[in-house]
């Protein structure tokens, strides 16, 4: 057995991986950006991939804002059916090169939505690269035999907690449209379309949209202001995830379940710290925490969590080691680990489990188990007991590839990954 070993690289690598947290736009490899940018007229800080690196995608970040500042470029680029239907393609491929089998790509339509483009015909594309890299990789003779697990995905749409002018033409139309309504109004109301459209195109067109989500700037716009639309998918049975506990402490979370009806969290990366409540009623701070981590517990809301992200946006996290995982693991909450941004934050899931390896001291046991939440708790594009069948296969290639390693190093490797 593995259980209590450090597992190496090439375990890692060999593991049945999902990615339940990843933003397309975050994740446009960086020689297709400048090419596209080329092809598009669009002018770039760089145009090498070393340049881009040095002046987009940084090692650190002064804060979120500055983090999502890279964004704009990549979404310059995608405003045409082709170019999102590359970019999907190529994060498919990405993702399978490294083992992952499940994934869940999110984006929101309504930064490429324009004149010439509309919500299905975004979605389409993306359903399309997505789909055609499946199509490819479920081909292969060890697929189509079940002795490995396929390739799946789902999309999940982004509604934006704000935007500005210059976002995106359909949110310049909007806004000029509601002129005289207070901006969180309009936030509200982008919203609602986005929920509207995406339950519309999940019935009608039978697109693989599993779920709702909520992204961008956390501090200074509350997810009350999306409640609306929270609640119509929520009607509609679609599942939801939302950004909560990156930048805001315990209580944006508990606002995000109970609120916004989260069957998600992205990141949650201070739901262990009491010293982050904002929020004056609250007085007891650790009994809150304590509170609100063993209702987690007991929902099972999975936490997507997101080391390098994390790292990179928060400076209190300069030193790895102090990141919440560990403790989250600790008291048995369920969390997968995610990529959030494999262009902006420069990582894959297989480098974020070495991470949780080196500085959280995972053992294989805890590796094992983070894996298996993903899994677990995607909001799959089948039914329920299809999705079980799915997890069982995965389940059942995981313990083969535990087999396979263990056997080779005399059931106790002890590889340290660097």
């Amino acid at each position: 057995m593995l259980e209590n070993t450090t597992p190496a690289r090439e375990l890692l690598l060999a593991l049945p991986k999902s990615d339940l947290h990843v933003h397309l736009d975050g994740s446009v490899r960086p020689s297709t950006l400048i090419e596209l940018a080329r092809d598009y007229n669009i002018s770039l800080p760089a145009n090498t991939e070393e340049g881009l690196y040095q002046l987009v995608f940084k090692e650190r970040y002064a804060s979120l804002a500055e983090y999502l500042m890279g964004f704009r470029y990549a979404t310059a680029v995608m405003q045409t059916e082709p170019a999102l239907e590359r970019i999907a393609y190529e994060l498919a491929i990405d993702n399978l090169e490294e083992g992952v089998r499940y994934v869940e790509v999110r984006f929101a339509p309504q930064l490429h939505m324009h004149r010439h483009l509309g919500f299905v015909p975004v979605v389409k594309a993306v359903d399309r690269g997505l789909r055609r890299a499946a199509d490819e990789f479920n081909a292969r003779p060890q697929i189509r035999s079940g002795k490995e697990p396929p390739f799946v995905y789902g999309i999940i749409v982004c509604a934006m907690r704000m935007f500005k002018e210059g976002h995106s033409e359909y949110y310049n139309n909007l806004l000029h449209a509601q002129q005289y309504a207070p901006p969180r109004e309009v936030y509200s109301l982008a919203s609602l379309e986005l929920a509207r459209a995406a339950v519309c195109a999940r019935e009608e067109y039978g697109l693989p949209i599993v779920g709702f989500d909520l992204a961008g700037e956390e501090a200074g716009y509350p997810p009350d202001d999306h409640r609306e639309a929270y609640d119509f998918a929520h009607q509609n049975f679609m599942k939801k995830t939302v950004h909560a506990g990156e930048a805001y402490g315990p209580e944006s979370i508990f606002q995000a379940i109970t609120r916004l009806h989260a069957d998600r969290i992205g990141h949650g990366t201070f739901l262990l710290d009491p010293e982050m409540i904002t929020d004056p009623t609250i007085t007891d701070r650790s009994g809150y925490v304590r509170a609100l981590s063993q209702y987690i517990a007991d929902r099972r809301v999975t936490l997507e969590v997101c080391l390098t992200s994390n790292q990179q946006t928060i400076p209190e996290l300069a030193d790895l080691s102090n990141h919440s995982l560990r403790k989250q693991r600790d008291s048995r909450l369920s969390v997968a680990i995610c990529t959030d941004n494999r262009t902006v934050s420069r990582t894959t899931v297989t480098r974020e489990l070495e991470l949780a390896v080196k500085h959280l001291g995972f053992t294989f046991k805890d590796t094992r188990a983070v894996i298996m939440h993903g899994f677990k708790r995607g909001f799959y594009p089948g039914t329920y007991l299809s999705k079980r069948r799915y997890v069982r296969q995965v389940l059942d290639y995981l313990q083969e590839v535990e087999q396979k390693f263990g056997s080779a190093a005399g059931g106790t490797p002890t590889a340290v990954v660097g």
